[in-house]
């Protein structure tokens, strides 16, 4: 598949009590039809969320949305879809709210 590759890695910092083991870092690529990377800067732009927010909305976001693009004909997806390109619209719409270029579609 055609796109950006990226490398996505999160590591595991500690529990809701601070007591229980952490899990290895977990580390995978991904490729994606959008830069990711702009994504989460129009979205941190846009003073809607917090930082941390912001790029765990953009990053989890297009990460889902790739996935369900590329199996758009899994009938798992078939429920979620209109809501996904609901959800980033109006997501789009808010940056476009803020003074900020809205990202592209999924």
């Amino acid at each position: 598949m055609k796109g950006h590759r990226y490398r996505v890695t999160i590591e595991h910092l500690g529990t809701p009590k601070g007591d229980g083991p952490l899990h290895e870092p977990l580390t995978f690529e991904a490729v994606n039809h959008d830069e990711i990377l702009a994504i989460v800067e129009r979205i941190r732009a846009s003073a809607q969320y917090e930082q941390d927010e912001a790029a765990a909305l953009g990053i989890g976001l297009k990460l889902f949305s790739e996935v369900m693009l590329k199996r758009r004909d899994d009938p798992l997806f078939a429920a979620v879809q209109p809501a996904i390109r609901a959800f980033i619209g109006g997501l789009k719409d808010r940056n476009k709210q803020g003074g900020v270029a809205a990202a592209t579609p999924a």
